[in-house]
């Protein structure tokens, strides 16, 4: 049994556990670490038990704490995948399991808590590599590299664009596989290189929603399968307007990557 607690304080700790929940589920945290993670919190700072409820977009927490009951809820909008958001909070969680912080020290560690973002032209940069290096595996030569660079750098900075003003992902994807593959069918157009259907195949790999689909099937091996079927479905979505970008702005040209 946990310590005796007030209702101040179950209360307090209610929100402390819930809000936990909530920025490992906005952060991309898997069901079961979600789970985990904020019923460790609650029986460290003295909960009897933690009851959790995880929807795609919501969290339902209820604590018991000597016979009293009490649930709360939060919504979970996206926040982008952030691990330093979910390791730092498992830090504070053991630091709590162990007794070094309580109630009090935990709620300031959570509020100094902050996600770590990269530099944009980095992550522009190192999109365009990674996309460049596999036309480069999959043989192509020199100039199907940097027309590969290009399309994928120039089409991450558009995505970087949409994404800072909050438009709905679905149509983010959509657009910048159509600018992305815009960009690329100027190889196939103009013949160059030596595979140019490598530019247009090669590009667009940094929209495959590899993170949701690992966390889908994460999620349903370990028994969270609502959880599991609403991020496989978002998954599909994402690739099903990545497909529509892609074949919209070969249509437009007229150049078929696969021809």
């Amino acid at each position: 049994m946990g310590k005796r607690l007030t209702e101040p304080e179950q209360r307090a700790i209610s929100r402390l556990v819930i809000e936990v929940g909530q920025r490992l589920l906005q952060h991309g945290a898997e069901s079961k670490l979600v789970s985990d993670v904020s019923i460790r919190l609650g029986r460290a700072l003295g909960l009897d038990s933690v009851e959790l409820a995880l929807s795609a977009s919501s969290l339902v927490v209820t604590t018991l704490s000597q016979g009293h009951c009490i649930t709360t809820a939060r919504r979970c909008p996206d926040r982008g995948i952030n691990m330093k958001v979910v390791t730092d909070i498992q830090r504070t969680v053991i630091l709590a399991e162990k007794g070094i912080l309580d109630a009090l020290a935990v709620r300031k560690r959570l509020s100094r808590i902050e996600p770590f973002r990269y530099p944009p032209w980095l992550v522009v940069g190192m999109i365009g590599l990674s996309c460049a290096a596999f036309s480069r595996l999959a043989g192509g030569d020199a100039v199907v590299f940097a027309l590969t660079f290009i399309a994928s750098a120039t089409g991450m900075r558009v995505r970087q664009l949409i994404a800072h003003r909050h438009f709905n992902p679905l149509l983010t994807f959509a657009v910048t596989a159509m600018v992305t593959t815009l960009i690329s069918s100027v190889g196939t157009i103009m013949d160059w290189g030596n595979e140019p259907f490598l530019i247009m195949a090669s590009s667009v790999l940094m929209l495959v929603p590899g993170y949701p689909l690992i966390n889908a099937v994460s999620d349903m091996v370990k028994g969270f399968v609502d959880m599991g079927i609403a991020r496989w479905t978002m998954a599909s979505l994402l690739t099903l307007a990545t497909a529509l970008g892609i074949v919209g702005a070969m249509s437009l040209v007229g150049a078929w990557g696969w021809l």
